[in-house]
């Protein structure tokens, strides 16, 4: 025997299935679609089965409804409140340095505040409603509002990217919940809440201005007084030393009511003479207000007094404007109940004809071995 024919009959003895031709290895596709046909009843019960999952899941999962609202910088209408309380201050010279960008700007800040957040949802029916069962810890509800709190979001509409931005500046505020009717309340009270919030800091801040105000007035004033007051003084001092120089001198009536020309003391005046120094001595001896005679300070004691009159009281301005209103959702967020059936009844349907498949693919095996 040639070494050729040992070779031949040395690979025929090793494999124990026999050879197969090329054309063996090619799929025949009519042959899986004969197989899965008739299978057709196991695979329609099997993504049946996988189309209920997926709508128990789709009611199993967390309702999420978000509302929100877009807020722009407030304008006349809604700060014309302000600027009436506020004219009287700025008359009186209170500077408070409010405009309606500071008061949109202050609104942002604290709407992110998560103190105040927490603050809010602490009185609030939504969160109070967790703390129905008396056995509720503490810790627990702490956490249920750090947890809703993070549920608050603002996002600036202004995109550097976009080319078409709109002239004016925009925020849009969002809150989720599991129910849209709560999702468009929370949101509602809360950004009253905050509004609130900013006014009691307003007022506060012009109190603040007021109150430094009327103690700058009063300290002036108090210095003004004492400078006249020692002016007052020194004036009488002044004309009882001029009396005396005036007696000493012998004149006893002005001196220009003769006609003489007299070179007048530079520190003791005695132009008028004895009678008119007396005269003029007993009316600053009889002056007992030092601001009798001085229209500025009356003035500034005027202001003061109007100062400490103001009556702040509550006033009424809203440091944005609403594009749009909180809305109340209409439609769930995340993927909704029809698109889960549908991927559920897919994943049903692969998993059902794969396992026919795989399963005549071994049977074919078998028979092969069996051969």
């Amino acid at each position: 025997m040639s070494s050729k024919e040992m070779k031949i009959n040395g690979l025929e003895s090793v494999s124990p299935y026999p050879i197969m031709t090329p054309g063996n290895n090619e799929i025949d596709l009519l042959d899986l679609f004969f197989t899965l046909f008739a299978a057709r009843k196991q695979i329609i019960i099997i993504t049946l089965l996988f189309s209920l999952c997926g709508l128990a899941v789709s009611f199993l999962l967390p309702q999420k409804w978000t509302s929100q609202a877009i807020v722009t910088p407030p304008e006349t209408e809604e700060i014309i409140g302000l600027h009436r309380a506020m004219v009287n201050l700025t008359v009186l010279g209170v500077e408070t340095n409010l405009d309606a960008g500071s008061l949109y700007h202050s609104f942002l800040e604290k709407f992110e505040s998560q103190e105040l957040r927490e603050q809010f949802l602490a009185q609030s029916p939504y969160v109070q409603a967790l703390a129905k069962n008396s056995d509720v810890d503490k810790s627990e509800l702490y956490k249920a509002i750090v947890s809703v709190s993070q549920k608050f979001t603002a996002m600036d509409n202004s995109d550097p990217k976009k080319t078409n931005n709109l002239p004016y500046t925009s925020w849009t505020l969002n809150f989720t919940a599991p129910d849209a009717t709560d999702a468009q309340q929370v949101l509602q009270n809360y950004i009253k809440f905050i509004a609130t919030e900013v006014n009691k800091d307003l007022i506060s801040s012009v109190k603040n201005a007021l109150e430094l105000k009327i103690a700058f007035e009063k300290d002036k004033l108090a210095l003004d007084r004492n400078n006249l007051e020692n002016q007052h003084n020194i004036n009488i001092e002044r004309l009882g030393y001029s009396l005396q120089v005036a007696n000493a001198a012998g004149l006893k009536n002005p001196v220009y009511s003769n006609g003489q020309a007299v070179k007048d003391d530079p520190d003791y005046s005695v132009s008028l003479g004895a009678n008119g120094l007396t005269e003029k001595l007993k009316i600053e001896k009889s002056i007992k207000d030092v601001a009798q005679l001085n229209v500025s300070v009356q003035n500034r004691e005027h202001v003061l007094s109007a100062l400490e009159a103001v009556n702040l009281g509550k006033i009424d301005f809203t440091p944005y404007k609403f594009q749009m209103q909180p809305s109340l959702p209409v439609k769930k967020d995340g993927v909704g109940k029809g698109l889960i059936i549908v991927l559920a009844a897919l994943i049903g349907l692969i998993v059902s004809a794969g396992a026919v498949l795989i399963r005549g693919a071994m049977a074919s095996r078998v028979d092969i071995k069996e051969m």
